[in-house]
């Protein structure tokens, strides 16, 4: 048995290592505001007691820095007044303890803040690829694989400094707040002279928040665009060196550049204008304290020191450059959450907690309705595959067949009609009990489980050794895999293996697996005749009992078959057994007219070049 991972996409095109996909047509949207934030507390929630941690460094922080200025000040004004007395060394001391807890502070913070991130990122990554495993193929016919993989990776990097970057808002924010109140303790007037050019600075905040917010979101897609085009690029790398267009495919990658440097300096220019605005306001800011704290030293209203404070504390109130950083580190991670919120709205799979009851795979097709966009692949099929048989499904290039298989195991839900399983509609089933009853095997199978024996014992259950060697002995396997350099413990990534050794392995991995259902999507296209002979002959005489579809390009494969479903228009043209097929011309015209041979012993030789030119 087998996963998702291997099978087609519920467009019904394969995927391949030598085939690239089409980015989706239609750019991903921020998620709205509500989505993200909800992410964002979630992440917030997750890594809680290092928010916390952090909340109470920069919060302390934060209060020593609103102390140092006062400190100075009376120190100042006792180094004054009485220069060699105890008091003024006891407030020099004090003051130099502020400075060193500042200094460990700031240690804290740097370490608190770096494993904050680490950890809400590690948690968006495992639940943003939890869900896309969950919602299957369709997670990368909606975004494409590129697109997906720039959200899990740099995205998640992004929203996942939200919770430090939020905690660090805080403490931007309470220092300011925190110095007006100081300067209101020192003289109200110092407090009423800043506070009456306070709006302006919080529209400058305001107004760069919204702007850098959508210069973000404009950036981050453009970004997934160039992912996506690269992603594609890897994946046809055989097909670009061998229609030698490798500087075609750079120029094509790199096509978004352009539009990427745009955006990311109209996020500079946002940011710098802000910062400009803000250096323009601040110091007149500052000199109308300082101006009028030096009225209230002329009138002995205040000393030196609350001079030297008051400086300092229009300094902090005045503060907009850093808020504007910390605005901008949250505004980019609010806009990656709402594209990792995009991914997470796409509904995951639904499953029921039914068991089945026993039987011997009896496959039913009700109504069936399938579509692909605005095409209608499959409209109303009714089909019957009684226990114990096996059925072939053949059609054109497009006739819906690997849809029809994605269907019949549940890699896709139909958009009208029921797929039953010995009865029990496969929706209601429980995924387990599915995927055990259900085994797969691919035209171009993932080699997943680390090792050759992983990788065929790879499943919701792993099977014994004896099974394993036994299924890959069927899937003429063995003699290949023994002359590997450790092998069955060879690791895949470490075995050279062709076309057909990789597509062996894949069956092996269905037969290795004992279910009422194996479902075999093109698994025999790159077998030579006689490989396929043997496989075909194990599969039909000496096969563990329960029901087989078999999606069929060859003559030999359907005339071994039970009974053959002729696709033809998203319909079930015909039901029969090849020989009463046969006869239809229409019929024969799928396998380019080859003649049938159904003798046992020389049908292997029959029609082995003749064989549909494409998938479904």
């Amino acid at each position: 048995m087998t996963t998702p991972a291997d099978t087609t996409t519920p467009a019904g095109t394969k995927t391949s290592a030598d085939t690239t996909a089409s980015a989706p047509d239609e750019p991903a949207r921020p998620a709205p505001s509500g989505a993200s934030g909800a992410l964002l507390r979630a992440a917030t929630r997750h890594s809680g007691v290092r928010c916390l941690a952090l909340g109470l460094a920069t919060t302390a922080a934060t209060a020593a820095g609103l102390l140092l200025p006062a400190a100075l000040g009376r120190a100042l004004d006792l180094l004054l007044t009485d220069p060699g007395g105890t008091r003024a060394t006891r407030w020099v001391l004090w003051c130099t303890g502020l400075v060193l807890l500042l200094a460990v502070l700031d240690v804290c913070e740097t370490v608190l803040g770096g494993t904050t991130n680490a950890r809400a990122t590690a948690w968006l990554r495992e639940r943003l690829t939890g869900h896309v495993l969950a919602v299957g193929p369709r997670a990368v016919s909606r975004f494409g694989s590129g697109e997906l993989v720039a959200r899990l990776v740099g995205n998640a990097a992004q929203a996942g400094t939200a919770p430090a970057a939020f905690a660090a808002l805080l403490a931007a924010i309470a220092a300011p707040a925190g110095a007006v109140v100081a300067l209101g303790l020192i003289d109200p007037w110092l407090a009423a002279v800043f506070l009456g050019g306070a709006p302006l600075l919080t529209l400058l905040l305001r107004t760069f928040a919204r702007d850098s917010s959508q210069c973000v979101a404009r950036y981050q897609v453009v970004q997934g665009r160039l992912a996506g085009a690269l992603s594609e690029a890897i994946g046809g790398f055989r097909t670009i060196a061998a229609g030698g267009t490798a500087d075609k495919e750079v120029a094509r990658i790199l096509r978004p550049l352009p539009e990427l440097s745009r955006e990311g300096h109209r996020m500079w220019q946002v940011q710098g204008r802000a910062a400009a605005q803000a250096v323009a306001v601040a110091p007149l800011l500052q000199l109308g304290v300082l101006a009028v704290a030096g009225v209230l030293l002329v009138h002995h209203r205040l000393s030196v020191g609350d001079l030297l404070a008051a400086s300092r504390y229009a300094v902090l109130a005045s503060g907009v450059g850093v808020l504007v950083g910390q605005l901008s580190g949250l505004v980019r991670a609010r806009a990656a959450a709402g594209r990792l919120g995009e991914v997470l709205d796409e509904p995951a799979i639904a499953y029921g907690t039914r068991r089945l009851p026993s039987g011997q795979g009896k496959l039913e097709l009700r109504g069936v309705i399938a579509r692909r966009g605005a095409r209608t692949v499959l409209n109303g099929v009714d089909l019957v595959v009684p226990g114990g048989t096996t059925l072939a499904v053949v059609g054109r290039s497009g006739a819906g067949k690997s849809v029809l298989a994605a269907l019949a195991g549940r890699l896709a839900d139909p958009d009208g009609g029921d797929v039953l399983l010995d009865g029990v509609p496969l929706r209601e089933l429980d995924p387990e009990e599915l995927r055990r009853a259900v085994g797969y095997a691919f035209e171009r199978p993932a080699l997943l489980g680390g090792s050759i024996e992983g990788t065929i014992g790879f499943g919701v259950t792993s099977p014994p050794v004896p099974r394993v060697r036994e299924a890959a002995r069927t899937a003429c396997a063995d003699t290949f895999v023994r002359r590997l350099p450790e092998g069955y413990a060879t690791a895949c990534a470490d075995a050279p293996l062709s076309g057909g050794e990789r597509q062996r392995l894949g069956l092996a991995r269905a037969f290795a697996h004992d279910g009422r259902l194996l479902i075999l999507d093109d698994a025999l296209s790159s077998l030579d005749t006689v490989t396929e002979h043997h496989i075909t002959q194990a599969l039909f005489h000496h096969s563990a009992p329960g029901s087989r579809l078999i999606v069929a390009h060859r003559v030999s494969t359907a005339a071994r078959a039970d009974a053959v479903a002729w696709l033809d228009g998203g319909r079930v043209r015909a039901l029969g057994s090849h020989a009463q097929l046969w006869r239809i011309p229409a019929y024969r015209a799928v396998f380019g007219d080859a003649e049938p041979t159904l003798d046992d012993d020389t049908e292997h030789e029959a029609g082995d070049s003749e064989r549909a030119g494409g998938t479904s």
